[in-house]
């Protein structure tokens, strides 16, 4: 059984992977992530077909153990907006990111989260948010923020910053890039608002510590870009990694193991909003504590 996190075969999450354990941007310390939409297919108002009844839909079957209500084409059809069906945005796109996230950074997830959020805009008698903010904290020093908004009047979009102790990783699209400031060798000052012969003194002092030198050597590395080809579908990958370990009994890419655990780490945020507060969570054994 192979989870359908697509992601997880991605060249460019694979490079992103690569570039992150080479040290490319020193020490990851935060991980910022979104998935902005702005559309009404986009907020899940699918299309109701027109021979939708109870003839064509196996209605009992759908709401399993959800409450026995009369028969809904919306809810058979539009079903992640209400609660009793689906897990809202976070069962729907946070999981994605958390992929992601766990995939380039090799974590198990998170041990503390919070969030926050609210229905908006699409009052259309859905009852899950359309705007949810999720903080969280890893045990191997970063902190993931994430955000799903259907009501951003801008451009559609989805992407991931990796923030480092050197440097910055992007992935936006088919793209991974790299961007780096090299960090300053010297503290610096603040005297300006110091009487001139403290300043002087300073000064002196400061540059008995630290010399000024020419710069040498090679030119630094500041930014590099890494673009997938044209037409490229981690969709596909994802389909032949899983057709490859059937055909050879391999591992899968993406193990239901993988798949509970970035689940679950999206479910706490749910939790959080439930509860109005942080939950605690034992991503090894997958427990909440």
């Amino acid at each position: 059984m192979q989870v359908g996190s697509q992601r997880v075969s991605s060249m460019v999450y694979a490079k992103a992977k690569e570039l992150l354990a080479a040290g490319a941007i020193g020490k990851l310390n935060m991980v910022t992530a979104r998935w902005d939409r702005n559309s009404s297919i986009g907020a899940w108002n699918y299309t109701v077909p027109l021979d939708a009844s109870t003839e064509t839909c196996d209605w009992p079957r759908f709401l399993g153990t959800a409450p026995k209500i009369p028969f809904n084409a919306e809810r058979f059809f539009q079903w992640r907006k209400w609660k009793a069906y689906g897990s809202g945005v976070a069962g729907d796109l946070f999981v994605h990111l958390f992929s992601g996230t766990h995939f380039i950074t090799g974590t198990n997830g998170p041990t503390r989260a919070m969030a926050t959020g609210g229905l908006r805009f699409w009052k259309d008698g859905r009852d899950v948010p359309d705007v949810m903010l999720g903080l969280f904290d890893y045990s191997e020093g970063f902190n993931l923020s994430l955000r799903v908004n259907f009501v951003d009047g801008g451009e559609e979009s989805e992407g991931l910053i990796f923030t480092g102790s050197e440097g910055t990783m992007e992935i936006a699209g088919n793209t991974v890039s790299v961007s780096r400031t090299p960090r300053q060798k010297e503290p610096g000052y603040t005297v300006s608002t110091f009487t001139d012969a403290m300043q002087k003194r300073i000064l002196e002092d400061y540059r008995q510590k630290y010399p000024l030198s020419h710069p040498e050597g090679e030119p630094l590395m500041g930014y590099e870009k890494y673009v997938a080809p044209a037409g490229y579908s981690d969709s596909y990958d994802h389909f032949k990694n899983f057709f490859h370990s059937v055909r050879t009994r391999q591992p899968v890419v993406e193990d239901a193991v993988f798949g509970f655990r970035a689940a679950g780490a999206a479910l706490l945020s749910n939790l959080s909003i439930e509860r109005g507060a942080v939950v605690h969570w034992d991503p090894d054994a997958m427990k909440l504590v």
